[in-house]
């Protein structure tokens, strides 16, 4: 089991959008699907020399397992708020086996290692992130939670 960057494994680039899109995405057929693939694609491969970007992938033996990112921003408000803890993505079949918290601790060192003292997050999940330390910091207008990871106080 290996945690590396997608900058480093290309090979997973087209997989990793599919499953985003998927989980994630909305469109209407498959022209349409096709486009965003391609943007998303495009998109990742233009942050890949951004300190406030990254996606690591979880692979054992070569497959992909799960994945999580660093954004820059994450939807729409809070502009002043940057980066961002987004995309934490465990194919089903593995889920329950605790990848989420080999990803999660992952995403923060990495978040550390760039030198942010904070990373955000939103959620819409009851009592999920704060097992790992997260801090509530509101209600958002999405009716998502409002949270962030106080990196200064975490050891690795």
């Amino acid at each position: 089991m290996k945690i590396e960057s997608i900058f480093k494994n290309l090979e997973y680039l087209e997989e990793v959008c599919e499953l985003t899109l998927q989980e994630w995405g909305e469109y209407q057929g498959e022209e349409e699907y096709l486009q965003k693939l391609q943007r998303k694609k495009e998109r990742i491969l233009s942050f890949q020399n951004r300190k406030d970007y990254e996606k690591l992938l979880l692979l054992d033996n070569q497959k992909l397992i799960g994945f999580i990112s660093i954004f820059p921003h994450d939807g729409e408000g809070y502009p002043e708020l940057t980066p961002w803890y987004a995309t934490m993505y465990v194919k089903r079949e593995y889920r329950g086996n605790g990848y989420s918290k080999l990803l999660n601790d992952a995403i923060l060192k990495e978040a550390k290692k760039r030198r942010f003292t904070k990373i955000y997050l939103k959620t819409t999940l009851e009592n999920y992130y704060e097992k790992w330390g997260a801090i509530y910091l509101e209600k958002m207008a999405t009716g998502e939670k409002l949270y962030y990871f106080d990196l200064e106080k975490r050891t690795f």
